[in-house]
C-alpha cells in the first residue's frame, strides 16, 4: 500500500504557516507521498485531529482516508499571558503522547518568542520547519515499519 500522510494546519499565523505548508509539500512531494491537509483553529487543536483519524481508521480498516503519518503545523508565539505556556506545553504533551502510542508524527509546531523568529525557522529557503516535519513523519513511518515487520 502507497503511504499516505494528512497535514494538520492551525493557521492562527496564516502569514508563517502557510511557509510551513511550502515547506512539508516540498518534502512530500520529492519524496512522492500522498497527503490530504486539514486546517484547524490553533496549534491546540492538532492532536485532536490525529486522534479523530486514528479512531476513524480503527473503525474502518479499508477507509479510503488511512494515514499511515502526520505532520502537524502551526506556530505559537509568546504573548503577555500564560496562554502561550499552555498552548505550546499541553498540544506539543499531546502530540508526545501519541507518538508514544505508535503514531508517526512530524512536530513542526513552532514555539517562538516573536514573529521574526517565527518567519526564520518556516521560511523554505532558511530554517524550513515544515520540510523538517514531513522528514520527521516519513522518517518515523519507516522506523515504525522496519521494527513492526513480523509482528502482523
Amino acid at each position: 500500500m502507497a503511504t499516505k500522510v494528512l497535514i494538520i494546519v492551525a493557521p492562527f499565523y496564516q502569514h508563517i504557516t502557510d511557509h510551513l505548508v511550502d515547506g512539508a509539500l516540498a518534502k512530500l512531494k520529492e519524496a512522492g507521498i500522498a497527503h490530504d491537509i486539514i486546517t484547524v483553529p490553533g496549534a491546540f487543536e492538532v492532536p485532536g485531529v490525529i486522534t479523530f483519524a486514528e479512531l476513524a481508521q480503527e473503525d474502518h480498516p479499508i477507509a479510503s482516508k488511512h494515514y499511515d503519518g502526520y505532520v502537524a503545523l502551526g506556530c505559537v508565539i509568546r504573548g503577555e499571558t500564560s496562554h502561550y505556556d499552555y498552548v505550546a506545553g499541553e498540544s506539543c504533551r499531546a502530540l508526545m503522547d501519541l507518538s508514544l502510542a505508535g503514531t508517526a508524527i512530524g512536530n513542526g509546531i513552532l514555539t517562538v518568542e516573536n514573529e521574526a523568529q517565527a518567519l526564520v525557522r518556516a521560511g523554505v529557503d532558511q530554517v524550513d520547519k515544515g520540510g523538517d516535519a514531513a522528514e520527521a513523519c516519513l522518517r518515523m513511518i519507516e522506523v515504525r515499519a522496519s521494527l513492526m515487520q513480523g509482528h502482523a
